[in-house]
């Protein structure tokens, strides 16, 4: 292998290897909402077996919630996970292609239309779970006393 085409091979292998480092930020992110909706659903589950009546309905109103939410952003991070592995087989197989001198290309792209489709998949996940929070967390109407001029 001549030494301009393992610098072309490390070039192209650069924008998947981006890629990866935008995934890790995007895990971090949902992996620190993650631990925050855990917490509260220990709150939420601790408080259980002491309430009754309506305060436990909207209690177990909550915990569903909060159920919902980890089901989302567990399903984001794996998408996200898997997308990582198709990312890191992109690199291996454009090295593998220059190293052996055979032709990966239609594996090399599916391998990448693969991880971004994932990496889409994921953030809409994370779009729905985001969406479903801040309706649950609007401020009741009342708290905002919008008849009264400030």
């Amino acid at each position: 292998m001549d030494k301009p085409l393992i610098v072309q091979t490390i070039q192209l292998a650069l924008t998947p290897v981006f890629m990866l480092v935008a995934i890790g930020n995007i895990m971090n992110i949902l992996s620190t909402r993650l631990a925050r909706i855990v917490d509260r659903s220990r709150v939420l589950q601790q408080r259980h077996p002491e309430t009754s009546g309506a305060e436990h309905d909207a209690l177990v109103r909550e915990i569903r919630f909060v159920d919902r939410r980890i089901h989302l952003i567990g399903r984001a991070i794996l998408w996200l996970v898997i997308a990582s592995l198709c990312v890191g087989v992109t690199v291996v197989l454009l090295f593998i292609e220059d190293f052996a001198a055979v032709n990966l290309k239609p594996i090399v792209g599916t391998t990448f239309i693969a991880a971004v489709a994932l990496l889409i998949g994921a953030l809409l996940l994370f779009l729905r779970e985001t969406r479903e929070a801040t309706a649950a967390l609007r401020i009741p109407e009342i708290y905002l006393e919008r008849e009264r001029k400030l």
